[in-house]
């Protein structure tokens, strides 16, 4: 195997792709709540949701998985979607809608590269908020990579915001 192969630095992840229990609880939740639009339905087992019209970011199916109990804690699988946002003012009204929805975070972190809310959907997959700080203010390390951490969010300056 060749090991010099480095991915594109332009590469991206196009979608996330969720078994779930319920479509419409799942549909509440992603589209009700943090605002996504459905691209596309397939029957009563699948939709396809996006933000942008983007044709889709997340896909949501009972193909396997009508009716389930959530996944246990300590098996294997998907840790949490990342969903970015584009600028800390969007994370801040996406907090604020939370909040006035009374939906517990399970997180709030600054990374120093990023600022995140960490929540669980209603199938119990993790989700996580955030918004990227500009590269420039990224932590460095003396030779220069990205020193990230782990530091509590301070949300009431995050709401300032929305001011």
């Amino acid at each position: 195997m060749n090991t010099t192969y480095k991915i594109p630095g332009n590469t991206r992840i196009g979608h996330v792709h969720l078994k779930v229990s319920n479509i419409q609880r799942a549909l509440d939740f992603y589209c009700g709540l943090l605002g996504f639009e459905i691209t596309t339905e397939y029957g009563e087992n699948a939709v396809f949701i996006s933000a942008g019209g983007y044709h889709h970011h997340i896909g949501l199916n009972t193909w396997y998985s009508k009716d389930a109990p959530p996944a246990s804690r300590n098996s294997v699988g998907l840790y949490h979607t990342a969903i970015v946002y584009p600028t800390r003012k969007d994370l801040a009204e996406i907090f604020n809608r939370l909040l006035q929805a009374g939906y517990p975070l399970t997180g709030a972190s600054d990374h120093g590269v990023s600022e995140a809310l960490y929540l669980d959907d209603p199938d119990q997959n993790g989700v996580e908020l955030y918004w990227d700080k500009p590269k420039e203010e990224w932590p460095r390390k003396a030779d220069g990579s990205i020193n990230m951490f782990t530091k509590p969010l301070n949300l009431e300056n995050l709401l300032s915001e929305l001011s």
